[in-house]
């Protein structure tokens, strides 16, 4: 496995975990034909103007883009006792469960350190199983708000590090 700075050519890939990991991930919470209207065209887009900006690294098995993460300072200035945010992570279900995550975090925790960032939060769906995964790396539970996805009302949890 290489964990690597994402680029601009990496966005078809990104893309395509990105709309797949919300196809199996979330397709008990989620209304299905809320999942199937996600588009890879829309997240290439998306990921088109993110990975310039810098904090987004992709995982490689096999020169295969299995999963990825981006991060970068905390961006609602609610909770002042974090300054950085992990906005997204990823991977694909088959890739699951064999250190891709944990080494994705490792490295947006260096990046953020070289900012002078030295806290983290993470927003995750309440019902999402990846809680447990954020729990095992220390995260502690700091708020919990209630939001509408896909035409439904879904709880998300915010998850924190105050030392990272």
């Amino acid at each position: 496995m290489i964990i690597r700075n994402a680029h601009v050519q990496d966005v078809q890939s990104i893309a395509r975990v990105h709309v797949d990991c919300w196809r199996t991930t979330y397709k008990e919470i989620l209304p299905e034909e809320y999942l199937l209207s996600l588009s890879y065209k829309e997240r290439e887009e998306l990921w088109e103007v993110v990975i310039p900006r810098g904090g987004v690294f992709v995982a490689e098995v096999s020169g295969e883009v299995v999963g990825f993460a981006s991060a970068g300072k905390e961006r609602s200035g609610k909770y002042k006792d974090y300054e950085g945010e992990l906005y997204a992570i990823y991977i694909l279900e088959a890739h699951q469960k064999n250190g891709v995550g944990k080494a994705l975090v490792k490295e947006i925790i260096h990046d953020l350190k070289e900012q002078d960032i030295h806290s983290m939060l993470v927003w995750v769906i309440e019902d999402n199983p990846s809680c447990a995964f954020y729990q095992s790396l220390g995260g502690t539970l700091v708020d919990k708000v209630q939001d509408k996805i896909g035409g439904i009302d879904v709880h998300e949890v915010l998850y924190g590090w105050k030392d990272i």
